[in-house]
């Protein structure tokens, strides 16, 4: 299946062939590379909206999943009919990330790939409410 990605901003330049590359590597080994993905590479303004009407935390963030299925941590969903196999959305804060790699001196590249297995791991059940859950993560 497929690794959707768009580009909703424009502050940062981004490279989004090998951000979706690395997306669907990770799809596969996670066993999921029959499921869709949705990559929304969003601003801060978009985030902050998000943020704040579904965590009720009026502010930008780096990550935020929207799962299609509900599953337990690791298992894969079992769709019924082939409208099913979609793993979610992921929205990417990409003007938040690289905010805080410029703060860090951290890649950019690679804290974008990080930050989207992390949404990928949401959308797979993984939560990290506690710290056993955020050690499973």
């Amino acid at each position: 299946m497929s690794v959707v990605l768009r580009n909703a901003q424009r502050s940062v330049p981004l490279r989004r062939a090998p951000l979706r590359r690395a997306v669907c590597a990770l799809r596969a080994a996670l066993g999921a590379s029959r499921f869709d993905v949705a990559l929304v590479c969003a601003g801060n303004a978009l985030m902050q909206r998000l943020n704040g009407a579904y965590r009720q935390r009026p502010e930008p963030t780096d990550v935020l999943s929207f799962p299609f299925h509900q599953v337990a941590a690791g298992e894969l969903p079992r769709p019924r009919c082939r409208d099913e196999y979609n793993l979610g959305d992921i929205f990417l804060g990409v003007e938040y990330i690289h905010q805080q790699c410029r703060d860090a001196g951290e890649d950019f590249a690679d804290v974008l790939v990080v930050t989207a297995a992390h949404g990928l791991c949401h959308l797979l059940g993984y939560r990290h409410d506690t710290k056993p859950a955020w050690e499973q993560v």
